[in-house]
């Protein structure tokens, strides 16, 4: 077990106030190039988590292949919905009435609870005019209308499509293992949230999986997926506040062509470089997001700073986190708008591949 090491992986965000610190947030961190060589790591690449909707744009590759989208008249901005969590957002709430209208999809189909908009200005608006909650505020319904059509479109039943069981999922978890690079009975399943299954894999894998999405290797994967992952990364660049709404630490890193982005849940932040062709997983272990922007921040200028190889073009990684670090506050502040206290970055990533391997 290395220095600073312990069950909950090794300090990445230190909060203070005053002079005195306030909060350590501990977790992990993975570097992984396209092809699946560990470029760089801090606590434990091979910590198992769970994905949950950081895989969204994987499902969304799958729509691409199966054609669900192209069969009745292929629609940008309805590709990025279905890689994204649903903030409730007017334009995503309309972009997703216009996805169930195109296949014939009733709102009431959708195995989802009535919800309000995570999305604070919408959900007070409802609350204020005496709306009633819908499913498609759910922050799952991209994920939920993209599996309902893909089962239409393959002409497989709704009934059961959240349970790992449904072919639909079958495809998912099989798509997922192809860009993990992993068996398919390696990866782990409980449930999420949403009824869907949660897959569980090695953080590095999820790392591997965005890297091969941002930057598909050629001798990876036949042409229609990469052709795929192309097309899904370059709608995610091109409506962000799509796939996460506006403020969110993905959609800064999305306003940049070179970087795709996600939030799962928990703790859990991944996003690749395509000039670099590399992805980058975190995980806090205490689930924070608010730790996530300065470590995410601190590991691009890391990557930046070393020269290693695949980050040799460190303009885009110091470009991205000086982004980061304008769109969120390193500082604590107090209820009059004062500042209290900071939050700094204690991230130091290891290089080179002199990590146990027998470790994951």
């Amino acid at each position: 077990m290395g220095a600073g090491l312990h069950s909950e992986g090794t300090p990445l965000v230190q909060a203070s106030r005053g002079n005195w610190t306030e909060t350590i947030h501990f977790g992990h961190v993975a570097v992984v190039d396209a092809n699946g060589r560990l470029l760089a790591w801090a606590g434990d690449p091979g910590r198992i988590i769970f994905s949950r909707s950081a895989l969204n744009p994987i499902i969304a590759v799958q729509a691409v292949l199966s054609g669900v989208l192209d069969e009745r008249g292929p629609d940008e901005e309805q590709l990025a919905i279905l890689t994204g969590r649903n903030e409730g957002t007017d334009r995503q709430v309309e972009v997703l009435e216009a996805l169930l209208g195109k296949f014939g999809i009733g709102e009431e189909v959708l195995s989802l609870p009535q919800a309000y908009p995570l999305d604070k200005k919408g959900r007070l608006a409802l609350l204020g005019s005496g709306q009633p909650p819908r499913p498609l505020y759910h922050a799952a319904a991209g994920r939920h209308v993209a599996v309902m059509a893909l089962s239409q479109c393959s002409g497989w039943p709704y009934a059961g499509y959240t349970r790992p069981e449904h072919p639909a999922q079958q495809l998912i978890l099989q798509r997922t293992a192809e860009f993990a690079g992993m068996g398919e009975g390696a990866i782990g399943q409980a449930q999420d949230s949403c009824g869907f299954p949660a897959l569980a894999l090695p953080l590095w894998r999820l790392a591997l999986a965005y890297a091969r999405l941002a930057a598909p290797p050629g001798d990876w994967a036949d042409a229609a997926l990469q052709t795929a992952a192309r097309r899904t990364g370059a709608a995610m660049n091109r409506h962000p506040a799509l796939v996460e709404g506006p403020g969110r630490l993905a959609s800064v890193l999305l306003g940049d062509a070179n970087a795709i982005a996600r939030s799962g849940e928990q703790g859990v932040f991944v996003f690749a470089l395509r000039r670099q062709r590399l992805g980058v997983a975190v995980s806090i272990a205490d689930g924070s997001e608010a730790a996530l922007p300065v470590a995410v921040a601190a590991i691009l200028e890391s990557l930046a700073a070393t020269g290693q190889s695949g980050t040799q073009h460190s303009d885009g990684p110091r470009r991205l986190a000086a982004a980061v670090r304008e769109a969120f506050a390193d500082e604590v502040l107090d209820d009059h708008g004062n500042k209290v206290g900071s939050i700094e970055p204690l991230v130091q990533l290891c290089f080179g591949e002199r990590y146990p391997r027998s470790r994951f």
